[in-house]
């Protein structure tokens, strides 16, 4: 599963509607609202959960997945030892923030997200950036 940094991963496009996602990965194994309203899709074979925000005509806007066949830029993201990713990303800025074991690093430039746990890349969370100018979401799917 290919992460494609502020443009989604896989064959989906931040800005996609249910039915659009739907029609590439079939029906979620579960789906839920959430305490704001936004739709949760979840895709068990995936290891991928999927957020439609409520605010914006439930347009998928954030991906969370702890899949081991995630690629970001040709590398392999979960199970990966956080220092030699650090090396090898050509992302430059690196916010982190510490949950008991797990310590989130956050660029973003990217809305990219690696947690780690013991070293390790546990998931990957990206979403889908917000213009600076206009506070609108950048949407990238047309359809």
């Amino acid at each position: 599963m290919k992460i494609d940094p502020k443009n989604g991963l896989a064959n989906l496009l931040f800005g996609m509607k249910t039915t659009d996602v739907v029609a590439q990965l079939g029906t979620p194994n579960r789906h839920f609202q959430d305490e704001d309203g936004n739709t949760i899709y979840l895709y068990d074979s995936h290891k991928l959960r999927l957020t439609f925000y409520a605010d914006e005509d439930f347009r998928l806007g954030y991906a969370i997945t702890s899949s081991p066949d995630a690629l970001l830029l040709g590398h392999t993201i979960v199970g990966a030892a956080i220092t030699e990713l650090l090396e090898v990303l050509p992302f430059s800025s690196w916010e982190t923030e510490d949950f008991d074991s797990v310590t989130n690093y956050f660029n973003e430039s990217n809305w990219l997200t690696l947690q780690v746990e013991y070293g390790q890349v546990i998931r990957v969370e990206i979403g889908a950036l917000i213009d600076e100018v206009s506070d609108v979401f950048l949407w990238r799917f047309k359809g």
